[in-house]
């Protein structure tokens, strides 16, 4: 009974600070309420297109595989990226012919697909995906495009654990200067500074120059607002190559490297 007295003056204030969280409280309910749906339908969309693409497209032969893409996508929502930003991914990849190359965000495995076709014999793959019906249907697309495990690898973690491990994954040496040559980003928007931070922390970007792909597909611009501010503010180390309807382009080099250039000039 005496805990009753007790608590009787304190009920302003439990009442203040109720009313002063709800609104915090009930933002994080329909937050997680928002991503969990995200999860759900994005997990139907993954299956159905990976049963269409599986069944439709002739196995071993990439460009059946992202035409059967392409054909799904012309009838169906899907999480692939357009082929417009399809075409802007080719175009980097053919500029910066990476040898090391970081996605973070596999969804269906489109972007992969595209990305593997164009690498080099000695290049490599490194896809992260956070749901693992995503990566393993992500993963065996791949596959069936005919690409092996030699060139690719799949991590089944969120970003920021997946960044943790990649110097051993990776098998980089410091002191030769190794990094990622290629990074595309294609998962949370909200993900991209703190990944880009970790990766530039962790120094695995290829410090000779890495090129950053920002996917927002139809997400507004303005998402992006935090990370360009970002690189607007270090033009010691980096700068915006292009800015497309749904892509952003960024390029990383550490300053030594281009003073060192520029001296030899």
């Amino acid at each position: 009974m005496w805990l009753v007295f007790l608590s009787v003056p304190l009920l302003p204030a439990f009442i203040m600070v109720s009313s002063r969280y709800r609104v915090k409280v009930a933002a994080l309910g329909h937050r997680a309420l928002a991503w969990a749906l995200r999860l759900v339908r994005g997990r139907v969309c993954v299956r159905s297109t990976h049963a269409f693409v599986f069944s439709k497209c002739t196995h071993g032969k990439v460009d059946s595989v992202l035409e059967t893409f392409d054909l799904y996508t012309d009838t169906h929502p899907s999480l692939c990226i357009s082929p417009q930003i399809g075409e802007a991914l080719d175009e980097a990849v053919r500029r910066v012919r990476p040898s090391q190359v970081l996605e973070l965000g596999m969804h269906c495995g489109y972007s992969s697909v595209r990305l593997l076709r164009l690498l080099p014999s000695a290049g490599r793959l490194i896809t992260v995906e956070l749901d693992p019906l995503t990566a393993e249907l992500g993963e065996e697309i791949i596959l069936v495009a005919g690409f092996k495990h030699s060139q690719f690898q799949v991590l089944t973690s969120s970003s920021a654990e997946a960044i943790l491990t990649l110097r051993s994954v990776l098998e980089l040496n410091q002191e030769a200067s190794e990094g990622l040559d290629l990074v595309l980003m294609d998962h949370d928007p909200q993900q991209y500074l703190p990944d880009l931070l970790a990766l530039e922390r962790d120094e695995l970007l290829c410090p000779s120059g890495c090129s950053i792909l920002l996917i927002y597909r139809n997400q507004r611009a303005g998402d992006l607002r935090e990370i360009l501010s970002y690189i607007r503010a270090r033009p010691d180390c980096y700068c915006i190559k292009s800015m497309l309807q749904f892509t952003t382009e960024i390029i990383y080099q550490k300053e030594s490297i281009r003073v060192d250039r520029v001296s030899r000039m």
